[in-house]
């Protein structure tokens, strides 16, 4: 590990801790040669995930893309950031949990719904409309009915 300060490429570890529920390692080194000590963190690389949308198209994992279309559908609702957060965190362990390498964007959709679900019925509801392609009415009402079963 280089020295921030001055480059060198001679450190010692001076403590170790485990992070992130096990999943990293929190360093706190002292360069040998300036006596500079910095923190570093060491943590498991994720396979890049893949989602296959419908017509077949292959896209990276986008978790930006995942909390754009979670913000559309809470616009102002009463969702705090901390819980749009979880969302995301929950979702994304969930499929990296569950898939090797790829992921039908289905999947995705219908664990936003879920959760959303249990979360806020009117955010719930904007998301399906533009999940399930809306297009009358009548779609609304039938997502709404079968919210109270």
């Amino acid at each position: 590990m280089r020295c921030p300060k001055c480059g060198a490429n001679n450190d010692k570890v001076i403590d170790s801790r485990s992070i992130k529920d096990d999943f990293g390692v929190r360093r706190r080194r002292e360069c040998l040669n300036c006596s500079y000590r910095f923190t570093t963190i060491e943590g498991l690389a994720p396979e890049e995930l893949w989602v296959i949308k419908r017509n077949g198209e292959r896209h990276p994992y986008d978790r930006d893309k995942l909390r754009r279309g979670i913000d559309n559908a809470c616009y102002k609702r009463p969702v705090g950031e901390d819980e749009k957060q979880r969302i995301i965190e929950s979702i994304t362990a969930s499929l990296v949990r569950d898939f090797d390498k790829e992921v039908p964007s289905r999947e995705i959709g219908e664990r936003v719904m879920k959760e959303l679900r249990d979360l806020d019925e009117v955010a719930y509801v904007r998301f399906a409309s533009v999940y399930h392609h809306f297009e009358v009415a009548k779609d609304f009402i039938d997502e709404i009915k079968g919210l109270k079963k």
